[in-house]
């Protein structure tokens, strides 16, 4: 029986190839700048206020649960007492958010065709709580009205404003300043207010659309342009 002689192995250097790091390194996490510290609050409390706006604006004041709202804003509830105090304090942003966009929208210097063409526009905007003032105008005398003297006293600047334009002769003197406020107000919510009746009226299925926004808006501003 032959003995099968085993050839010699041959030894082969191989080269070593690294293989990649499947573990990334952490790297260092950055500082978030100072202007983005500041930004992230100012964030985080304009989606509590467009979340509190579309509850309040479906529920009311004592239909709204601060809960439904945090959740709704994607926040914990607890920021809401953080931020506003709880949901009086809430409520009470949300007018104060409206009167800083009216400082800005309406300039003391805008004609009253051009401040009623806006004011439309506005009240189409669901962000500025339009159906909310109508939910305080239908629930008036069964809660606790926490935002009435400074609502007040922004209505008797309102009604100052148009006794100014009165005595420039851009409206009629003849016209009760507090009753044109109401009329004028009723008439820039319609589409908000009353969007089955407008929907009867325009023919449409969408009152929220732009088209028709835009050409009540120009009617509006039409109409009471004659009052002068």
């Amino acid at each position: 029986m032959l003995n099968r002689r085993r050839s010699p192995q041959r030894h082969v250097k191989e080269a070593k190839v690294s293989k990649p790091d499947r573990k990334r390194q952490k790297r260092p996490r950055r500082s978030p700048a100072p202007e983005e510290r500041r930004r992230d609050p100012e964030r985080t409390k304009e989606r509590i206020l467009d979340a509190a706006v579309e509850v309040f604006s479906r529920k009311g004041f004592a239909g709204a649960r601060v809960a439904e709202i945090a959740s709704q804003a994607g926040v914990n509830k607890q920021l809401i007492t953080y931020y506003f105090n709880g949901k009086e304090g809430l409520y009470k942003a949300i007018g104060s958010r409206w009167r800083n966009h009216e400082e800005m929208a309406y300039p003391s210097d805008q004609t009253l065709v051009d401040e009623l063409r806006t004011r439309v526009l506005d009240s189409a905007d669901d962000r500025h709580g339009s159906k909310l003032l109508a939910w305080q105008g239908l629930t008036d005398g069964e809660f606790n009205d926490v935002d009435a003297e400074e609502r007040n006293a922004r209505v008797q600047e309102e009604v100052s404003r148009i006794k100014l334009r009165q005595s420039k002769g851009e409206i009629s003197a003849e016209i009760d300043a507090a009753s044109l406020l109401l009329i004028l107000m009723g008439a820039a919510n319609a589409l908000s207010v009353y969007p089955h009746i407008a929907r009867g009226a325009f023919g449409v299925s969408d009152t929220k659309d732009s088209a028709i926004v835009e050409r009540y808006a120009e009617e509006v501003a039409k109409i009471f342009g004659k009052l002068s």
